[in-house]
């Protein structure tokens, strides 16, 4: 099995899992392979080198480690990049999971449940901008969120 450190044109980084190189060279040729975050098939592999175990020295512990910022003296760790599109996908399919998609109706169901008119439930769906800024001023609470493809299903 071969594990590589791939890229779309985006700069979405990810893993792809092959049988062999030529196995990633076909499904590549083929259009087979695209980017889980937004659907991109402009991929290229990139280095990766091989993750080796060694015991280290314990560092002296008041030195911050490599991928932490230093504020008001604590060490803070910072999420890499893959942990954050990690993080985002997770909380997109939780909403994908827990709404119900109504469309380009999005405006007119937010108002019929502020307004009473219907029952209030969870919701998602398309709103032009401009419908986004009035259901704001009307008090009705919207936030706008990407909707990537990977977000709609589970990866394999």
């Amino acid at each position: 099995m071969k594990v590589l450190n791939l890229q779309c044109a985006h700069q979405h980084g990810f893993e792809g899992w092959f049988g062999s190189e030529d196995d990633f060279t076909s499904q590549l040729e083929r259009g087979l392979v695209s980017c889980p975050l937004c659907g991109d098939s402009h991929i290229e592999k990139k280095l990766s080198a091989p993750r080796l175990n060694l015991r280290t020295a314990r560092r002296d512990e008041s030195t911050p480690s490599a991928g932490a910022v230093a504020l008001s003296n604590h060490a803070v760790p910072s999420p890499d990049l893959g942990e954050l599109q990690a993080r985002m996908l997770k909380a997109l399919r939780e909403v994908v999971a827990n709404t119900e998609d109504v469309g380009e109706r999005f405006a007119e169901e937010a108002r019929a449940m502020h307004h009473g008119e219907k029952e209030h439930r969870q919701i998602r769906g398309q709103a032009s901008a401009q419908e986004a800024l009035e259901l704001i001023e009307e008090g009705i609470d919207v936030m706008p969120l990407p909707m990537l493809p990977a977000a709609k299903e589970t990866l394999q």
